[in-house]
């Protein structure tokens, strides 16, 4: 199969991303998803680098927010300030070259497991808040589905459903993450469910039991399967690979499908 919108995406490239993203196209991909962790954070001197590869290539761009001592549900509200802070800023930056940024929804702390409702009522306000914010800048934030965790929120299709009808906001869309939904061993429950508000798609393989990240065809997941039932998806795949050879890797077994 051929996909007319394949990202590339990675957050365990430690070495200039600046520079191999101008390669992604001699592979196959149309995009790039900017992992705001290491040495892919923006600012303001490796904006420009952005600006250059958005004027030089043909890269879909698409934004990461950080999720790395990021917590969304976070009851220290001077802490939670600062992790909203950080994430306005990345968007601020890169409002110019993407139009959707994917987060993480949050998490309980050790407090937070004690007062779970106060945590989840903060985390549903702080994505709200986003999202209001990056709705002014033209950019729309998509929630990841995250995989078998314990504590953090958004695991299950009927937990991700009433987290978005919670927030509330026109300017929310929902990242489908098919790795994450087949480590709670419920993909297809999640498209049956949430199919129709799939705003982002991102697809790594894994065995069922953990977040692997392995490259597409060397874990459980039935890509076949998987591919038809998103026939009708018009956005883009997310390939989130630890190395570009596993991403040459995917594509070739998607090629083959």
């Amino acid at each position: 199969m051929q996909l007319s919108r394949i990202s590339y995406s990675s957050r365990s490239v430690v070495e200039d991303p600046f520079k191999w993203a101008y390669t992604l196209e001699d592979y196959g991909y149309t995009g790039w998803e900017i992992v705001q962790e290491g040495s892919q954070c923006l600012s303001s001197k490796t904006v420009q680098n952005l600006k250059n590869i958005y004027d030089t290539t043909s890269l879909e761009l698409t934004l990461h927010l950080p999720f790395s001592d990021m917590n969304l549900a976070g009851l220290n509200d001077s802490i939670r300030a600062e992790v909203l802070r950080q994430m306005k800023h990345y968007l601020t930056l890169a409002s110019n070259y993407v139009n959707l940024a994917v987060v993480h929804p949050g998490y309980l702390s050790p407090y937070g497991a004690q007062v779970p409702q106060q945590a989840y009522m903060t985390n549903l306000a702080s994505i709200r808040e986003l999202c209001d914010f990056a709705a002014d800048l033209g950019v729309l934030i998509a929630v990841e589905n995250m995989p078998d965790l314990p504590k953090i929120f958004g695991k299950y299709p009927d937990e991700m459903e009433e987290m978005l009808d919670a927030v509330g906001s026109h300017n929310i869309g929902f990242t489908f993450d098919v790795g994450h939904a087949n480590t709670v061993g419920l993909i297809d429950e999640f498209l049956d469910q949430l199919g129709d508000r799939i705003s982002h798609v991102h697809i790594h393989d894994n065995m069922g039991k953990k977040d692997e990240h392995l490259p597409i065809g060397d874990g459980t997941i039935d890509w076949k399967h998987i591919m038809d039932r998103l026939s009708n998806y018009k956005g883009i795949f997310v390939t989130e690979m630890a190395s570009i050879e596993e991403g040459i890797k995917s594509l070739e077994f998607l090629r083959k499908l």
